[in-house]
């Protein structure tokens, strides 16, 4: 776990437990070997993963350093078979990354140097510092802030897994039963083939429509909740961008300009481009007819909202076509333990399983932690000891991750929808250089 438990006495007062990184892996999980780690099918239970976004993959990685066993269906045919997503900010899960045994990123951009402003250019607040993550750096803090592409960090991970055994292609998931020996039968949709496979636990990490949840919770308990708003989003070369101050386009700099309404959030996506984040409230009827209508009209839409202090206009004006996308913006009701009880050998992660706004950039920093948890714990608690096959992976992995897993995104999915709304009123240009969620926070207190 990368942690061990030491018993200490100060001035001969009473004992008690404190946590001590290990020297073998430094707090990782992980150490260094020649040799590839072999599943043992014999320990563990053969994992089912649906879904190959960013939990799904990171969970194949986390378990392939472990020796479990596992499959990874994907329902696109192959990695680039459409858009997965735009830019994302590890934070809690950036130290978190070296429990699946990457401790630094090409291209990726450390930033904590943030700039809120009124549209016409007046700074409200800021906050932080900036600097270029190099390679040959020292380890960064719990606190910084790592902006990547999605595609680049799903990158990274696949390049871990085996090439033609660990990711089945173009597997879109129909239905599954479990038979007399308790083993789970899926079923598959390849191409038009239908094909079955079988496991002993499913992980779905197939995102917000989730197959895996609508067969294991019907779709009517929980279903999507509509946040009052949309986003458009886009992605910009630095290069293309014309008569502009470049100030606020350093490759580091974060910013945000708002002015009670609409909201534009600009940050790195890499070293040569910017990713750049409009949300406005919106009728939902409205915002699915929006998204609906094609990219030429997400950008005039966003063109018209965001004439606002340079170089914004500009980066929209920038912007192609074909690097743009909207849609409106769900959550669901939070997961419960009454809601998984009947699941058996079935659990979920990631957005499947806490599906959250993106206005605290939490939904791939918790799929990861997701991940590495679920995968700890199956390491721990899945052995042959724990005699799961009678005790069943319900009791003794499941009940005791979900609990941790619901615990620590509640919080994450309420102060993300919470987002949703004060990002879109006065207090997202309330003068006070703290994050904007502090703001609220100390109003409220």
């Amino acid at each position: 776990m990368g942690k061990i438990k030491q018993r200490i006495r100060k001035k001969l007062k009473n004992n008690r437990t404190t946590l001590k990184t290990c020297v073998h892996c430094a707090g990782s999980g992980l150490i260094t070997s020649a040799n590839q780690t072999i599943s043992n099918t014999e320990e563990f239970p053969h994992i089912a993963i649906i879904g190959g976004g960013i939990g799904g993959t990171a969970l194949a990685v986390a378990c392939l350093h472990r020796g479990i066993p596992f499959t990874l269906y994907e329902r696109d045919n192959n990695f680039n078979a459409r858009s997965q997503g735009y830019g994302l900010t590890l934070q809690q899960a950036s130290k978190a990354m070296e429990g699946f045994g990457i401790s630094n990123f090409k291209n990726g951009v450390v930033s904590t140097k943030h700039i809120v402003h009124t549209p016409d250019g007046k700074i409200v607040a800021e906050w932080g510092m900036r600097k270029w993550l190099e390679n040959s750096e020292p380890k960064t803090s719990k606190k910084t802030n790592i902006h990547i592409a999605r595609q680049a960090l799903r990158q990274a991970l696949i390049e871990q897994l085996p090439r033609n055994e660990a990711i089945q292609w173009g597997y879109k998931l129909l239905d599954f039963s479990v038979d007399n020996q308790n083993k789970i039968n899926l079923t598959f949709d390849v191409n038009g083939t239908i094909k079955t496979t079988t496991a002993d636990l499913i992980v779905g990490a197939d995102g917000i429509r989730s197959t895996v949840r609508n067969l294991i919770i019907n779709e009517e308990k929980t279903p999507l909740r509509y946040l009052e708003c949309m986003v458009i989003l886009g992605i910009c070369r630095l290069d293309s961008i014309e008569n502009t101050d470049q100030t606020l386009l350093d490759s580091a700099t974060v910013f945000q300009t708002a002015n009670g309404n609409e909201r534009i959030y600009v940050m790195p996506y890499d070293v040569d481009s910017v990713m750049w984040q409009l949300s406005f409230p919106i009728d939902e009827t409205e915002a699915k007819k929006l998204s609906a209508s094609g990219v030429e009209a997400l950008k005039e839409e966003a063109c018209n909202r965001t004439k606002w202090h340079d170089p914004i206009p500009q980066i929209l004006s920038a912007t192609p076509p074909d690097q743009i996308t909207g849609y409106p913006v769900y959550d669901r009701e939070q997961l419960s333990a009454e809601l998984l009880q009947k699941a058996d050998a079935v659990t979920l992660i990631g957005d499947a399983a806490h599906p959250m706004s993106p206005f605290k950039g939490q939904g791939a920093n918790q799929a990861l932690l997701d991940a590495l948890a679920l995968a700890r714990s199956i390491y721990i608690n899945g052995n042959s000891r724990s005699d799961w096959k009678s005790k069943g992976l319900r009791e003794t992995i499941l009940k005791s991750f979900e609990a941790e897993m619901i615990e620590r995104t509640s919080i994450k999915v309420a102060d993300s929808a919470a987002a949703a709304e004060f990002l879109h009123s006065e207090i997202a240009v309330h003068q006070s250089n703290q994050p904007r969620g502090s703001v609220i926070k100390n109003k409220q207190n």
